[in-house]
């Protein structure tokens, strides 16, 4: 039994070296979130630490959390006008993409297995989704600048094709739990699942955006722990109405991230380095619970479904998904590359282990297997993959965030704030607007130029105003 103490000093040192790691990762060519699975596969039993760790419902737990936060954290970060124009795209690749990829790789998993039909599917429907936390991560660190809508895609796909893959896991699960139960009972429950987390998800991040703003606080570190607690509400209240978790507090992030509220860019950066701490957590404990020298009996195999996986059932479902939609052939197989499998299917296959399923603990270990191939492979050709085919545009690095990073230091806030249709100060030159001489108009990004404004500037629709002084003075824009 550890003490306390002991906990503490071990944990403190995985993070540590978690963080040493992230920095090496650029040099390596490997994306961080592997080598964090990778340190807690060397500290568990089977590695040099010896720490035994077996508790799968601890980790699913703590992984489950961690996805909700790194979802909220996403979509507080995606810009509605960004991903508006892939909408389409996105929800298809998160619906029928998901589908078609779990029943390609239930066939594999049949032929290279000796699974059931109940067995394989379950384990396609595991493996269906991409990974949120990969495909997030590698974008800011790569800092490609994508052409096209490309970056939002993956970003809106990986970011709402969980509650899918998690419908069809638990529905697969409870049908071979409970024998008799028919699958005409699921559709009502998917309704009811997609129903409740897009109406919760709307609702709260409506209502986090009017608490920010209409709420006062003392003490201004309290704002971080009040969205913390809002988070963790709107999790909970969807579990309990019987609707989608993920769904849930991404749409919430979408909205509040989309909102003009007082103290965002405090709130964003906050939970910046939560989903950082929450990944670096979830991977590690996910590499402390599986057991290396079990992942041999299934090397063969499992070599063989990731090659199903990346070059088969990945692009077969990107492009029939995308048949209809005017997408150009290279953007098409880039997706069908970048479609990265991380902690989502590693927190899934523990559901099966939780629900003492046949072969469960074999699904769980080809899972993993499948997820290291796809991060170490399709992750570490990421950049390479989208420059071959002529789609990187260069360091996705704006002026805004130049002077974000350049203003880090100094007590001032920066906001960008996006100027709508029927915003008041359209039309208006800025001299007319009254604002304090504690508030300035830094830059306007319009269009595809950036505008260095004056007094006698013009704002105009769709323009997008970097701010820096009182948030007070600039309420009414948007």
């Amino acid at each position: 039994m550890f003490s306390v103490e002991s906990v503490l000093f071990i944990g403190s040192l995985l993070l540590l070296l978690s963080i040493g790691l992230s920095k090496m990762s650029d040099r390596l060519g490997v994306p961080a979130l592997l080598l964090f699975l990778g340190l807690g596969m060397v500290a568990g039993s089977d590695g040099l630490g010896g720490i035994h760790f077996d508790n799968a419902y601890m980790a699913q737990v703590l992984g489950v959390l961690s996805l909700a936060f790194i979802l909220f954290s996403g979509g507080l970060d995606t810009r509605w006008q960004d991903i508006k124009p892939a909408l389409t795209q996105g929800f298809l690749l998160s619906t029928v993409g998901v589908l078609l990829t779990a029943g390609i790789m239930a066939i594999a998993s049949v032929f290279f297995f000796d699974f059931t039909w109940m067995e394989a599917l379950l384990l396609g429907a595991i493996v269906s989704s991409t990974d949120a936390a990969a495909v997030f991560s590698i974008l800011r660190s790569k800092q490609l600048g994508l052409k096209g809508n490309l970056r939002p895609t993956l970003e809106l796909e990986s970011g709402s094709n969980d509650p899918m893959a998690y419908f069809l896991t638990i529905a697969l699960i409870t049908m071979m739990t409970l024998p008799q139960s028919s699958p005409l009972i699921l559709l009502p429950i998917l309704v009811k699942h997609i129903f409740f987390g897009f109406l919760v998800g709307a609702v709260m991040g409506k209502a986090m955006a009017w608490t920010l703003n209409h709420i006062r606080l003392t003490y201004f570190g309290l704002y971080p722990v009040l969205m913390l607690a809002l988070v963790l509400l709107t999790y909970s209240m969807t579990g309990l109405l019987g609707g989608n978790t993920f769904l849930a507090v991404y749409i919430a992030g979408l909205i509040l991230g989309n909102t003009f509220t007082a103290h965002k860019r405090n709130i964003v950066k906050f939970y910046d380095g939560i989903a950082w701490l929450m990944q670096i957590a979830m991977f590690l404990a996910l590499g402390l619970l599986v057991y290396p020298s079990e992942l041999l009996p299934v090397l063969g195999p499992g070599i063989a479904l990731s090659l199903v996986l990346m070059f088969f059932a990945r692009p077969i479902a990107v492009f029939v998904s995308l048949m209809f939609v005017k997408i150009g052939f290279k953007d098409k197989v880039f997706l069908s590359w970048t479609g990265l499998r991380g902690a989502v299917p590693i927190v899934f296959a523990t559901f099966p282990l939780l629900a003492d399923i046949p072969n469960a603990s074999t699904i769980f270990h080809i899972v993993f297997f499948i997820v290291l191939t796809s991060v170490l492979f399709q992750g570490s050709t990421f950049a390479w993959v989208a420059r071959r085919l002529g789609l990187d545009k260069g360091s996705h690095n704006d002026v805004s965030g130049n002077l974000e990073n350049w203003a880090e230091d100094t007590s001032d806030r920066f906001q960008k704030i996006h100027i709508k249709k029927e915003s008041s100060v359209v039309g208006k030159p800025i001299l007319s607007l009254g604002l304090s001489p504690e508030t300035l108009i830094v830059s306007i990004k319009r269009g595809s130029e950036t505008v260095i404004p004056n007094g006698q500037t013009i704002l105009c629709e769709n323009d997008i105003l970097l701010v820096m002084g009182a948030e007070t003075d600039v309420t009414g824009f948007e």
